[in-house]
């Protein structure tokens, strides 16, 4: 799949364990099943209700075309082209302002990756090998869809 920058299943593990900050966001704390990453995620639970225990698919992609062709981040709601968004529930559109290196205490090394998402905040942390394809200041689509279990 062409534009797909990192996909896996998580678990969704802790639900502001640091008290809740905001009336419509909550901070997912999250392992995935794949890859054994960590994922911390605010999400507008207003919006898309999260509760502890649910999985959920995750994708971030360059873009929402099939087909990988780039396009210009804006959403135009008049466009009726199949794209990736049709086949998920919640879908946020943002940056990548820091990438880190984590301790080299494994064989791999590690990296964290840090996107916003218009203030709603993102850290994906494990094996460098699978967030290879993120760099600082790219623009990403977060994906997302509840998986029944």
């Amino acid at each position: 799949m062409s534009g797909v920058l990192f996909e896996d299943i998580f678990d969704v593990k802790d639900i502001n364990p640091e008290g809740k900050k905001f009336d419509r966001v909550s901070r997912l704390h999250c392992d995935s099943e794949s890859f054994k990453m960590d994922l911390i995620l605010d999400v507008n639970t207003q919006i898309y209700p999260v509760d502890l225990g649910d999985k959920f698919r995750l994708l971030l992609a360059s873009t929402l075309r099939e087909d990988g062709v780039v396009d210009d981040g804006e959403y135009d709601p008049t466009d009726r082209t199949p794209n990736r968004a049709d086949s998920f529930e919640y879908v946020m559109h943002g940056k990548v302002y820091r990438i880190d290196e984590g301790p080299h205490e494994t064989q791999s090394p590690k990296l964290a990756a840090y996107v916003s998402f218009g203030g709603l905040l993102m850290r994906l942390q494990g094996d460098a090998n699978n967030l290879h394809a993120l760099d600082v200041d790219m623009m990403v689509y977060l994906l997302m869809k509840k998986l029944a279990f």
